[in-house]
């Protein structure tokens, strides 16, 4: 089996992110790799054509996402310290799978260990699959957990 020195975990925070979070831990311990989080912020969307937000609504709104995150991450690196797992987080904004690829290179991961929420047809044509996206342009291995 090929060795991975450092393994980068996207998280959302939800389940699928967990589990896929559980499993980047335990190939970290068991490579003694380094493990990356990354949570990306996703900038506020606006849905409807007519809607309008303004400057500080859209800033207070990318803070309060910012700040959640700082709150989510931390428990997650305690959980890395305590496998004795070295590990790291940061929150970046932009899409989702742009980023996430762009960490990876940046970080130059050998292993992107990654949750994904299982949409099929409707749901996966309207809300995309980050997970698919990252497969497609990743130039590391992806590993998807369901």
């Amino acid at each position: 089996m090929r060795r991975f020195r450092k393994i980068l975990h996207p998280t959302d925070f939800s389940k699928a992110s967990g589990a896929a979070f559980t499993r980047a831990l335990e190939l970290a311990k068991q490579q003694r790799a380094e493990l990356r989080l990354v949570h990306v912020l996703t900038p506020p969307a606006v849905l409807l054509e007519d809607s309008f937000m303004t400057a500080k609504t859209w800033a207070e709104l990318t803070t309060a996402g910012r700040r959640e995150a700082q709150r989510r991450l931390p428990p997650l690196l305690a959980k890395a310290r305590t496998a004795r797992v070295r590990a790291t987080a940061a929150v970046v904004e932009g899409t989702p799978f742009e980023e996430i690829v762009r960490e990876a290179r940046r970080r130059r991961a050998d292993l992107i260990v990654m949750g994904t929420h299982g949409r099929t047809g409707v749901a996966r044509f309207f809300l995309g699959s980050v997970a698919a996206r990252v497969l497609a342009l990743a130039r590391c291995p992806v590993l998807t957990v369901r």
